[in-house]
């Protein structure tokens, strides 16, 4: 008889493993920073403001329609053939644009079509990549990786904008959609080297048949992930926080922000300090989630520091100063970043492997697909009530967020792994 010696796990930023994922999804999310920029200036060059707006949004629908199958997708295959399939069939579509607009003008068609496929891509891209993390280091480093993450997405937008405005002055959308196909290529190496742990063998969970067994088809399979959720006792409510928290943050948080400075005059430099703050709170959070790579009481924690970012959605309308503004914008960034990294570990964790690109997809749709349907309608309340109502309802979505957290035992009593 044999016998297995449990080895201390590796701490996630030591373990080349998971460093090579990180570095693959970080040249991933600069390449996107860098797409998206250079798809806003093709669009603009095009001269017509009903098209730019119709290629900004094009990429949303195919993302909303097709999130959920990527998860049954990433379930099916594993989410890394998902992800490098992804990146490699982005790095093919951007870097044919940049061959088209070396030769051609860019056109509202061509762009529409491109920001379709994209999307569409994105779509499976998304949840695989969320996936990933249990697949390739142990449960009680997951915390830490979602702290690496969070960095890695903070990180990228710094750079990844800059980047792309330099690319479009150099050599017009052009160069900055090479860079992008490139920089989606770069993580193809490091994707292939990731070493994969097998998923353990099955197991009943909730009443559910064993996890690891597979729907006869994809329909199936997605609505056993969904049941799945829904009878899961931590979750189903876990998915109703996160859903609240987004419906209540995103509207405030990007669009809100906009028409807040508007109103006061502080411009589009007032608008960039706020969201630099912003910014820098939720590096912070992500940063002592890292290096600390696991919170006592996870499931509290998350939610009191939602209902404690939500005074500051609340407040950030009543400030008369650009100074203070970016001041509570940071206390934002850093108690809703620490809420959605521990939010994000609890979900890795919480799932069977065998469900959680399903699982994740749906978080995920959440955060890219139903969250942007609140734009118009916080724009219509804006106009309107103004910023200071609006803002104070929004708050009050995140705070129900949290309350109905801290009322559900299993969510409150949530640990992470040690």
């Amino acid at each position: 008889m044999t016998t297995t010696v449990e080895c201390p796990e590796r701490p996630a930023h030591r373990d080349p493993n998971v460093l090579r994922w990180l570095g693959a999804y970080t040249a991933s999310m600069i390449g996107d920073s860098v797409y998206f920029m250079a798809l806003a200036w093709a669009a603009a060059r095009t001269g017509s403001a009903s098209g730019t707006g119709l290629v900004l949004a094009a990429g949303s629908l195919p993302r909303a329609l097709l999130m959920l199958g990527g998860g049954v997708l990433a379930d099916r295959l594993g989410p890394r053939r998902v992800v490098i399939g992804s990146d490699a069939a982005r790095a093919l579509l951007v870097l044919s644009l940049a061959a088209v607009l070396v030769l051609t003008a860019p056109t509202v068609g061509v762009l529409v079509a491109v920001a379709l496929l994209f999307g569409a891509v994105d779509a499976l891209f998304l949840p695989a990549v969320g996936a990933l993390p249990p697949r390739i280091s142990g449960p009680g480093q997951l915390a830490r990786i979602q702290g690496l993450r969070a960095l890695a997405a903070r990180g990228s937008s710094i750079i990844g904008a800059p980047l792309g405005g330099v690319a479009v002055a150099t050599g017009g959308p052009a160069l900055a959609f090479a860079a992008a196909g490139v920089l989606f290529a770069l993580s193809l190496p490091l994707l292939l080297r990731l070493r994969i742990r097998p998923l353990p063998e099955p197991t009943e969970t909730s009443g559910e048949a064993p996890a690891a067994e597979k729907a006869p088809n994809a329909w199936h399979d997605l609505v056993d992930g969904l049941r799945y959720i829904r009878r899961h006792p931590l979750l189903g409510p876990l998915m109703l926080v996160i859903a609240l928290s987004e419906l209540g943050f995103v509207g405030p948080l990007n669009l809100g922000l906009i028409l807040l400075s508007e109103q006061r005059g502080w411009g589009a430099a007032g608008m960039g300090w706020i969201v630099a703050g912003f910014a820098g709170g939720a590096a912070g959070s992500a940063l002592v989630l890292a290096v600390r790579g696991r919170v006592p009481r996870a499931g509290t924690v998350m939610c009191l520091m939602a209902l404690v970012g939500a005074t500051g959605i609340a407040t950030l309308a009543q400030v008369p100063s650009v100074a203070l503004a970016a001041a509570i914008a940071a206390f934002v960034g850093l108690t809703a970043g620490l809420a959605g990294a521990l939010c994000g570990a609890l979900v890795q964790t919480a799932a069977d492997p065998a469900y959680l690109g399903r699982v994740t997809s749906v978080s995920t749709f959440f955060t890219y697909a139903i969250a942007p349907l609140s734009y118009p309608v916080t724009g219509a309340a804006v106009a309107l009530w103004g910023t200071g109502p609006v803002f104070a309802v929004s708050a009050a979505v995140c705070a129900a967020g949290g309350v109905m957290g801290l009322a559900v035992t299993t969510l409150r009593r949530a640990e992470l792994p040690r």
